[in-house]
């Protein structure tokens, strides 16, 4: 987890909007909003003044920063077996939200013959995708490429036209990785 991070969980957790915690501490909202998003680092003053703003002690957030966890560990039996819903697929992240901030990776399960479109919400994205079990056909732009297990391939995200389709006869396990 970053300052940015953190600093907008606490201000979310406080039922806090931009503007509001913005004008308290003496700052604009577009700065605010680029502190949140790691964009600009406040200075030592402005900080006191947007953890003063947000009711959190500064120490505090410092200690949490300092101690955050760094490795994510997930032992083969934690995964247990795959409960698919009736999209077809389940997504298991490898780390909380929160910690998510320039790289989100996930195991995907997709049922036989169903399909994932791209991310939403995403800009300039990279992705890696290796199939574990099973397989697949990736629709990237005007491409269609077939993918075996042990098959992984490196993509620029293409928000128009970009599918994953299980075309296995059963469950398709693949590692997702992707930028943010």
């Amino acid at each position: 987890m970053n300052l940015g991070t953190l600093l907008r969980r606490y201000r979310k957790e406080r039922g806090l909007t931009l503007k509001a915690v913005a004008e308290r501490a003496g700052v604009s909202e577009g700065f605010m909003s680029q502190v949140e998003n790691n964009v600009k680092s406040p200075s030592v003053e402005t900080l006191f003044n947007i953890c003063d703003a947000i009711e959190v002690d500064v120490g505090e957030l410092r200690n949490e920063l300092k101690h955050q966890e760094r490795l994510f560990l997930i032992r083969k039996g934690e995964w247990g077996d795959a409960d698919m819903p009736h999209t077809g697929f389940e997504t298991r992240r490898f780390c909380p939200p929160e910690e998510r901030t320039v790289l989100d990776s996930a195991l995907l399960f997709l049922s036989a013959d169903r399909a994932i479109p791209v991310r939403k919400n995403i800009k300039n994205g990279q992705e890696i995708l290796c199939v574990l079990k099973g397989a697949l056909e990736l629709e990237h732009g005007d491409r269609t490429i077939r993918m075996n297990e042990g098959d992984a391939v490196h993509i620029w995200s293409d928000l128009e036209n970009q599918t994953i389709t299980n075309i296995g006869g059963g469950l398709a396990i693949v590692m997702w990785v992707g930028t943010l």
